[in-house]
């Protein structure tokens, strides 16, 4: 089966999937019915009804039916989904409990469970628990062994300001001008999710180009953030209505252009350079010093490649450790060489070294 960069599937999630090429898409995100198991309507204080999720599809007849219905979804994502890529799921506490054992016994292995904070989460109107503020989306890639999963590490510090990224994020529950609208006004699917949220779980684990499958399509926010990101979609939905008002949604959607696509790259995807390379090609030389920031240190640049502080010899990373005491030390940006404007990190250095390479 066929499909271009913009594919909507009308059918049954389980059928369209078995239906497409196995190891075709590079990332999943699955939002599928929670299973909320409500009991009744639920009431403001003033007695008006709380629009809540009573469909039909958020409605199985036991346990063991949502369990049947979840495993057979998780299967048929797992097959269309390459050895390299990766799965988000995301759930409530009536549902993403039972999906994480699914998820483990179907031989995906989760990377992070994410932790979504709602800046204006619906009160409990009862007052008999915790207002539900959260959600929980599951990360994964297809197997234990698959070590080559995207994440865009450096890109979402970066977004960050330049502070490592945590596993909780906060972002409003999508409301107002985002709030997709029916005919009568009223909002046109339940759990519409905000695209501020999507927009980081694509901007962390994919790459520009790259296919995503949501088997939920729902009303395309998945969609809307792939094609402004330059990536490819794939989107499943049973409902006539839902997949409308995603067409019309996703046509007004612009892409950002491929030139403005391009972000923080990650130190881990370039090109190894060793300190032999510099000593190599001539930007440092044997009996130069290295010194550490602070100056209370200073080593001299061995041939090959090594540097020595009196009688300690070894590689940046392991003498720079040894003089501060530490397990540890990252010798690229420890130690550092004179230039006429002052100390320079010998990383300038590595990344000539780089930008020098064919593939760099």
């Amino acid at each position: 089966m066929a499909f271009g960069p913009e594919t909507i599937i009308q059918g049954d999630c389980i059928e369209a999937m078995n239906a497409l090429p196995e190891k075709s898409v590079d990332l999943i995100f699955a939002d599928p019915p929670y299973n909320l198991q409500l009991g009744g309507d639920l009431l403001r204080p003033d007695n008006s009804k709380v629009d809540a999720v009573d469909d039909h599809w958020d409605q199985f007849e036991s346990f063991a039916a949502y369990d049947k219905f979840t495993r057979e979804w998780l299967k048929a994502a797992r097959r269309v989904l390459k050895d390299d890529g990766a799965i988000w799921v995301i759930g409530s506490y009536h549902n993403i409990f039972r999906v994480g054992v699914a998820v483990q016994d179907l031989g995906f292995w989760i990377l992070n469970d994410v932790i979504w904070r709602k800046t204006n989460p619906m009160p409990n109107f009862k007052g008999t628990r915790f207002a539900n503020a959260h959600e929980t989306l599951i990360w994964a890639s297809k197997s234990q062994n698959a070590k080559r999963y995207t994440f865009n590490y450096d890109a979402l510090k970066m977004a960050n300001d330049e502070v490592q990224m945590r596993s909780d994020w906060t972002i409003p529950l999508c409301t107002g001008e985002e709030r997709i609208k029916g005919a009568d006004g009223t909002k046109a699917h339940p759990t519409q999710k905000p695209e501020a949220l999507l927009y980081r779980v694509i901007l962390s684990t994919t790459k520009p180009g790259d296919v995503i499958l949501d088997p939920f399509f729902g009303v395309g926010t998945t969609g809307a953030a792939a094609k402004r990101l330059g990536r490819k979609f794939i989107g499943i939905e049973r409902e006539a209505e839902y997949i409308e008002h995603a067409r019309t949604r996703i046509a007004q959607v612009t892409p950002i252009a491929p030139q403005d696509l391009e972000m923080t790259g990650s130190k881990r995807a370039e090109p190894r350079v060793p300190f032999g390379a510099i000593v190599e090609n001539g930007l440092l030389h044997p009996g130069d010093t290295l010194y550490c920031a602070k100056g209370a240190h200073a080593a001299k640049v061995r041939p090959d490649g090594s540097i020595a502080v009196g009688d300690l010899t070894g590689s940046i990373h392991k003498i720079g450790a040894m003089v501060q005491s530490a397990p540890a030390c990252n010798g690229w940006t420890y130690w550092h060489f004179k230039t006429d404007a002052g100390l320079a990190p010998i990383d300038v250095l590595r990344a000539q070294v780089r930008a020098a390479m064919p593939h760099a």
